[in-house]
């Protein structure tokens, strides 16, 4: 009896400290809204990357569309409808890293040349 006494005071010490130290463990300082100055020194290089990313896609998509538009004329549509779908996800993909560097530059303050002109041409099928 003396045992069960001792062996329920010891899970329940255990179980009590076991959680405080999982509360504790849980409450972690959260940053606040101003940016790391890592973060700012990084927006230039972020910044010339992404221009890079959109002078390579602005000089691809014609040729892309070009292609399309080949292999819908052959009636090859799968084909077409393949370079379609790849053209909307690169443009996509533009809109969201100019839509981060905007993001970036506000929170540090910065300005640039961000984003491009916009791709021209259709990505329907």
């Amino acid at each position: 009896m003396f045992r069960k006494i001792i062996a329920g005071t010891a899970v329940a010490g255990a179980l009590t400290f076991g959680m405080a130290g999982i509360a504790g463990a849980a409450t972690t300082s959260t940053p606040t809204g101003t940016p790391s100055a890592a973060l700012c020194a990084k927006a230039a290089k972020v910044e010339a990357r992404i221009q890079t990313f959109d002078a390579k896609v602005n000089a691809r998509i014609p040729k892309a569309e070009a292609r399309e538009a080949t292999a819908r004329a052959a009636g090859h549509t799968k084909v077409a409808d393949f370079i379609a779908n790849r053209i909307t996800k690169v443009q996509a993909r533009e809109t969201k890293l100019n839509a981060r560097l905007a993001k970036i530059e506000a929170k540090c303050g910065t300005t640039g040349a961000t984003g491009s002109a916009g791709t021209t041409g259709s990505a329907t099928s």
